[in-house]
């Protein structure tokens, strides 16, 4: 076999292998949704026995909190304290409990709750309550959901092409700055304005699509400064194998798997993911862990690229020393 074929069938197999961990990544979490530690409300006289019931019927499941009432179950939602509460003694006209859900937050645990209501008032139509609901033209996230990928791929372009192309350091630190004001003044234009998916104020909306544009695109370049191409293909494949099936986009992290849904949360991806969430839905309440996340990625990677600039013109102003020629 010729060095030619060897290397088509080592790119062939390469793929295959690059294909199954990909199916793997994206299909396995998805495959694997249920409750785990889901923070939940209980409120008014039967708390505790509904408490009791949820975690018999449902153990790790949730993760119960006691409140006072309606009101304090409210507010914990807003916080997002909580993903949703089941008020008891609640005037619904039948004497079952009353679910509070929070779609916003989470489809997939508004869905799970609703079913618990129906199971504990034993009818089919329970009486649920959405108080924080996702954007009236995308009734079930599904478009906010879609939008981690484009997100992330688009700032793993630019990461790739700033690496490649650009060799100066400080113009890849002006190109991340431009990319970073372009993308979230652009892109919030498009799923806020447009596609009406996200009702937040549009500049803080903007900051934080390009903070997390940022942070991908300057850390995949930072990775190139000091590993080179094997530094970009880790750092991308992190993000696109890691970071956008375990961002929790369309679930919550409650929802996946341990440790993933928690380890989602501290990549770009699912960190940025909830604090759109929180900026968008619950007027940014719950966004200081993201922020601190995010900022985490995108700090270190200026660092890291202001380092190399700093380097570079040091040993550029160091003075070539002539060779002394013996006499």
């Amino acid at each position: 076999m010729t060095v030619m074929r060897r290397r088509a069938v080592a790119v062939g197999l390469a793929a295959t292998v690059l294909q199954g961990v990909m199916l793997i990544a994206f299909a396995w979490p998805a495959s694997n949704l249920e409750p785990r530690d889901v923070p939940v409300a209980v409120a008014g006289p039967q708390a505790a026995a509904v408490a009791a019931h949820l975690s018999r019927r449902h153990p790790d499941a949730f993760e119960i909190v006691t409140v006072a009432d309606a009101a304090g179950a409210r507010q914990v939602i807003a916080d997002r304290g909580v993903y949703g509460a089941i008020v008891t003694g609640a005037p619904s006209g039948e004497g079952g409990p009353h679910v509070l859900i929070a779609s916003a937050a989470s489809p997939s645990v508004a869905q799970q709750l609703t079913r618990i209501a129906q199971q504990l008032s034993g009818a089919s139509a329970a009486s649920v309550e959405d108080v924080v609901g996702t954007d009236p033209d995308d009734p079930n996230g599904g478009g906010f959901a879609a939008m981690t990928l484009p997100l992330v791929v688009s700032s793993l372009a630019v990461g790739y092409l700033l690496a490649l192309v650009v060799p100066s350091m400080r113009a890849r630190l002006v190109g991340l700055a431009t990319y970073a004001v372009a993308a979230g003044l652009s892109s919030t234009a498009i799923v806020a304005g447009w596609l009406s998916l996200l009702p937040g104020p549009y500049f803080v909306l903007a900051a934080v699509i390009g903070l997390i544009s940022f942070a991908v695109s300057a850390t995949i370049v930072a990775f190139g400064a000091v590993a080179g191409r094997v530094g970009l293909g880790i750092a991308g494949l992190t993000f696109l194998l890691l970071g956008n099936p375990l961002s929790a986009a369309s679930t919550g992290p409650e929802m996946l798997p341990r440790p993933w849904g928690a380890l989602g949360q501290l990549l770009p991806p699912g960190a940025g993911a909830s604090l759109l969430r929180s900026a968008a839905f619950f007027d940014s309440a719950g966004a200081a862990g993201p922020i601190a996340i995010l900022l985490a990625w995108a700090v270190t990677a200026s660092t890291v690229l202001a380092l190399g600039t700093f380097r570079t013109r040091r040993f550029a102003s160091t003075p070539a020393t002539e060779p002394v020629s013996a006499a």
